[in-house]
């Protein structure tokens, strides 16, 4: 008598955080559900898969690339074909579920060709180019704002925003209350960036804080996040101004460091935006200029406009302009205290728990009490 096959759901993931993360969060829900999550993802991702079980599939970017890189990309994006293929008629999961980015383009293009039920998640608030190229043949698409732009004609109807999954310890913090600064006490200001932005706030962020008044400068805690190159050379500068902030190359307590946190100054990636609203944090974001599309200016307004950030372009970051950004908000505790209540009302609840849902209706294995109405997964 042979073993029951589990149920299983695949998940398709370039290998960075931005795309593992929310990958990770539905797999946690899917395994609460009694259902086997597997991991398809690129040489990067491998490392990110924790308790699942990974397949490495080859894969590439197409744009912006020469035309000999193209080439490769498709010879790349061919070979990840038959890898998926092969390795989903093994595995036989009942959907497929793409979070985007080049890598995971010959999972969900491969489950498609055998007829299994592909939903793609966009965590930005524009439809990515690999997305784009998937979101025709999608069962679903599951978006993380309300309002997400380029979705190809005709696919507008299958549309369901779910929100943006965030991991477990920053969906356990969202009811915790936003604590603006006491008058008199410490503020406490968080700069991240990763490699795409620790370089400009290393460069801008001292000079800024050197030019703030003595009475907001003096009661600054800084959390920063640095390149490893520039270590040194930031700390340096805090000395020179007589601070002595906590700088590091990676931080992996940000949950609760963003959850103590007064104002953060940040990229407008999607999972910033994603853990700003589900914690209701004040934030300084400054878009990635050469996103895709420039994706990163479209989330960060998803934000800034209802009143729940400051936007800052890099072009203008000026140590001049962003001290007195800094001196404005920091010494108003009831406009950090607003930014941070609109910022929490924008946060979805249960983000990776209706996308979870949502493949359960995909697969026809959802509760009846599980509905879709008006573009929205509700329970």
């Amino acid at each position: 008598m042979s073993a029951t096959r589990p149920l299983r759901v695949a998940l398709a993931a370039g290998g960075t955080g931005g795309h593992v993360f929310p990958a990770e969060a539905l797999a946690s829900q899917l395994r609460e559900r009694g259902i086997e999550p597997v991991l398809f993802t690129d040489r990067r991702g491998v490392s990110f898969g924790g308790e699942m079980q990974v397949r490495r599939v080859r894969g590439g970017g197409i744009a912006g690339r020469s035309a000999w890189g193209r080439m490769k990309s498709i010879v790349a994006l061919g070979g990840g074909l038959a890898q998926a293929a092969w390795a989903l008629r093994l595995l036989s999961p009942r959907a497929v579920v793409g979070f985007g980015s080049y890598a995971s383009v010959p999972t969900v293009m491969a489950a498609s060709l055998l007829g299994i039920p592909t939903i793609i998640h966009e965590q930005n608030a524009v439809l990515g180019r690999a997305n784009r190229l998937l979101a025709r043949r999608a069962s679903r698409i599951a978006t993380a704002f309300e309002a997400v732009a380029a979705v190809p004609k005709g696919a507008e109807d299958r549309v369901i925003r779910t929100g943006m999954p965030v991991r477990p310890a920053f969906a356990r913090l969202r009811e915790r209350a936003y604590q603006p600064p006491e008058v008199g006490g410490p503020i406490r200001l968080l700069v991240t960036g990763g490699s795409q932005g620790a370089q400009v706030f290393g460069e801008v962020l001292p000079a800024a804080v050197d030019r703030l008044s003595a009475r907001i400068r003096s009661r600054l805690a800084i959390t920063q996040q640095c390149r490893p190159e520039a270590l040194d050379h930031v700390r340096e500068a805090y000395r020179r101004i007589g601070l002595g902030a906590e700088l590091g190359t990676f931080f992996d307590d940000v949950p609760a460091r963003l959850a103590a946190t007064h104002l953060l100054v940040a990229r407008a990636g999607a999972s910033t935006i994603a853990e700003i609203t589900t914690l209701g944090c004040p934030a300084i974001l400054v878009p990635y200029p050469y996103a895709t599309d420039d994706h990163q200016t479209a989330n960060a307004r998803a934000v800034v406009e209802p009143g729940g950030a400051w936007l800052m372009p890099q072009d203008s970051l000026t140590p001049e302009a962003l001290s007195a950004r800094l001196e404005d908000v920091l010494a108003r505790p009831a406009k950090l205290a607003a930014a941070a209540a609109v910022a929490h009302d924008l946060g979805f609840d249960r983000a990776a728990g209706r996308l979870a849902d949502l493949v359960l209706e995909v697969i026809g294995a959802a509760p009846p009490e599980i509905a879709i109405s008006n573009g929205r997964l509700a329970a």
